[in-house]
């Protein structure tokens, strides 16, 4: 039973270190960047800049006040396990991460800002039936990022910004576990919560009228989370042997560098490009620490992958109160083959968005936005996870996609 509760463990660890990766880090932090497939380093001419890019803030003028939603609705499937072809899906959930943003020009070559966000969040939710309910059947993680910024003006065509990050996060994992050599099962949960500090960075350089170029940087957070496991449904006679009681992770986000473009052909067309680099590469293990002293500490192996994504954008004002949007997306997924497993079904994906912008008054403007993340279909033949007794690897074949709805309404005090 010892081996057993330990092995317990190590796949709630390996849930728990999953939720950090791409599927789970949100880019979408306001409707007119997003429509523009999230291409906006180069441009970062509104509020959303503290998110983009922090050095565009110096160029709004007056006092701006935007608040926003983003309402993601994923979808996921697994075929398997292989060689059998039965389908199961993850429960409908609609996920609803937050933008707020305020910013103040002090002068010509001077500007603050605060912006709340969650770029860290979402979640899977599979029946507790199903074949891989030793694996998943519950995860969700929510952070709350606050960024105090403020931006500078270094020569006409050039500018900085710079902002310090407080984050909170929580999250919740749930799973089933065997009772072998015993008969039945039970439900593993773990929940817990920290915080992580963090800043944020950028450039943005405009050489000619037609052409502008940023660069920004998100540092890592480490978040330090401590929780508590618990275990529901076994019998009495095993309470001292199931997994409870305190843990303690420490988790740590990728920094970002992104490089981004903007062009202006005409008055009224903008077209935008950026590269984003995410460095998944420092994520090479995790431990946890045991509160109990009858547990061993664990330490284990993740090794992502650096990965990258590219966006494209273009805008194209109508009138002068009406703007049409469009972009296209690719986001290279960080996860071996052999680490997939269902609380982050990942592959590579693609995004198409389009959207609106307009202007209601003088001072009140509204953006609204779609993205429709298609991710590859993931063949899983050499799966390092176990979902029965045996050491049988959970190979198949995943199949995701997402629906996300953007809106965002602002405010000039000028």
């Amino acid at each position: 039973m010892a081996r057993k509760v330990r092995l317990t463990l190590v796949a709630l660890m390996f849930s728990l270190s999953s939720i950090f990766a791409s599927g789970f880090q949100i880019n979408e932090h306001g409707a007119r960047a997003m429509a523009m497939g999230g291409a906006f380093t180069g441009l970062a001419n509104d509020v959303s800049a503290l998110f983009y890019n922090p050095a565009g803030l110096v160029n709004l003028k007056g006092t701006h006040l935007v608040a926003g939603v983003t309402l993601i609705s994923p979808k996921a499937a697994f075929r398997g396990p292989a060689p059998e072809i039965t389908e199961y899906s993850v429960k409908d959930n609609l996920f609803t991460p937050i933008n707020i943003y305020a910013t103040h020009q002090i002068n010509d070559d001077l500007a603050v800002g605060l912006s709340v966000n969650n770029p860290y969040g979402l979640g899977t939710e599979w029946p507790e039936d199903w074949v891989g309910n030793k694996l998943a059947v519950d995860t969700e993680i929510r952070t709350f990022f606050f960024t105090p910024t403020i931006s500078y003006r270094l020569t006409d065509n050039l500018s900085i910004g710079a902002g310090l990050v407080f984050a909170y996060g929580d999250v919740t994992i749930a799973r089933k576990t065997s009772l072998y050599p015993f008969e039945g099962e039970a439900m593993v949960s773990l929940e817990g919560d920290g915080t992580a500090w963090g800043f944020t960075g950028g450039l943005l350089y405009q050489p000619l009228k037609e052409l502008s170029l940023g660069v920004s940087f998100r540092s890592s957070a480490t978040f330090n989370f401590e929780g508590d496991a618990t275990t529901k449904g076994g019998p009495s006679q095993l309470e001292g042997s199931l997994p409870k009681g305190g843990i303690a992770a420490e988790l740590t986000t990728p920094m970002n560098v992104t490089f981004g473009v903007a062009v202006f052909p005409m008055n009224e067309l903008t077209l935008t490009a950026d590269f984003q680099y995410v460095g998944w590469s420092s994520y090479d293990k995790l431990a946890i620490d045991f509160t109990d002293p009858n547990l061993d500490d664990l330490s284990a192996k993740r090794d992502y992958n650096n990965s990258f994504i590219v966006r494209f954008g273009a805008e194209y004002w109508l009138s002068s109160d009406f703007a049409l949007r469009g972009g296209l997306l690719y986001d290279k997924n960080p996860v071996d083959d052999e680490r997939v497993e269902p609380t982050l079904p990942d592959a590579d994906r693609l995004g198409f968005n389009i959207g609106f912008g307009y202007n209601l008054t003088e001072a009140l403007s509204v953006d609204i936005a779609y993205l429709f993340l298609r991710f590859a279909e993931r063949e899983i033949t050499n799966s390092l996870e176990n979902y029965a007794e045996g050491n049988t690897p959970f190979n198949g074949v995943y199949n995701s996609s997402a629906h996300l709805f953007g809106i965002n309404f602002s405010y000039n005090f000028n």
